[in-house]
């Protein structure tokens, strides 16, 4: 009996971003039958496919109470997500980091604060370069990045939207070395890209004129995003996508992605095999 399995994309990309058209192709080859649908679609009878890849939902951030609904509804017809919901719901905010640090995993130091403690928090950090993002963000949405206590970061806060944030210290090594992004399908290791940001800048997004080079890690980098990983119990998921710095010799993790992580297939194209087989694999279960 074939399979059905719907590729979730978002309205900005509503034919699947053009990055992941390859793996259609590969997960027909794998024996699935793919079809392409808008998450917000409410027309969409998702109970018709056997189970839901995230892909191109890179605005579930901006809709998150919509995106949680609709999961919900998945859940309740029946219809299993790729990673699972419960992974997503989990993975969704980034305070995550917070409950891996007490499982022994190395991050970078984290804070996290409502809107109205923000000011509180950032001041006990007076003087210290740091990055304010939101707990529920994408792609640097409401990221700035100042000095504590002084009136150009305080400016800056003021037009952040009223919800609770993540309060790191700037990190220079994603200046200087740059950040690592390494992806697992099924748990295993496949490819490695180090992204840098524009000169003068910190985030490493395309957007803002960042660059990614394929490379393969060195081992304090894969040893840290495995650790990572097992520490998430996420050493089971179809795709993965694991980001750090290394920092005096150690890797930090700055983010464990497991929703709908940009996968750089692109920059390894036997990636789209690996992860149609670990979609097969994870259906089999």
């Amino acid at each position: 009996m074939t399979v059905r399995i719907a590729l979730a994309t978002s309205a900005e990309h509503p034919d699947l971003h053009e990055h992941d058209l390859p793996l259609v192709t590969a997960l027909r080859s794998a024996g699935l039958e793919p079809g392409v649908e808008l998450w917000t679609d409410p027309s969409v009878d998702w109970s018709a496919y056997d189970a839901v890849l995230l892909r191109s939902v890179w605005d579930y951030h901006t809709r998150f109470l919509e995106f949680t609904e609709w999961l919900a509804q998945l859940d309740k017809a029946g219809v299993r997500v790729l990673n699972d919901s419960n992974v997503v719901r989990w993975n969704a905010d980034k305070s995550y980091l917070l409950e891996l640090r007490e499982r022994g995993v190395a991050i970078v130091p984290s804070q996290v604060a409502a809107g109205a403690c923000l000011r509180e928090v950032v001041g006990g950090l007076s003087g210290q370069e740091v990055v304010i993002k939101p707990t529920v963000s994408a792609s640097a949405t409401h990221t700035v990045r100042g000095v504590a206590g002084s009136d150009e970061l305080s400016r800056a806060m003021d037009d952040l939207p009223d919800t609770v944030y993540l309060v790191q210290p700037f990190q220079p090594e994603i200046q200087t070395a740059g950040e690592w992004s390494l992806m697992f399908f099924g748990g295993v290791f496949s490819h490695a890209v180090v992204k840098r940001p524009k000169a003068g800048d910190y985030r490493v997004q395309n957007d803002f004129g960042g660059t990614v080079e394929l490379t393969d890690p060195p081992a304090v980098v894969l040893d840290g995003a495995t650790d990572a990983l097992t520490a998430a119990r996420a050493t089971g998921t179809p795709y993965a996508r694991v980001d750090g710095i290394v920092a005096n010799g150690r890797f930090l993790l700055m983010e464990l992605e497991l929703i709908e992580p940009y996968l750089f297939l692109p920059e390894h194209p036997a990636a789209y095999e690996l992860l149609a087989q670990s979609t097969v694999s994870a259906l089999s279960q």
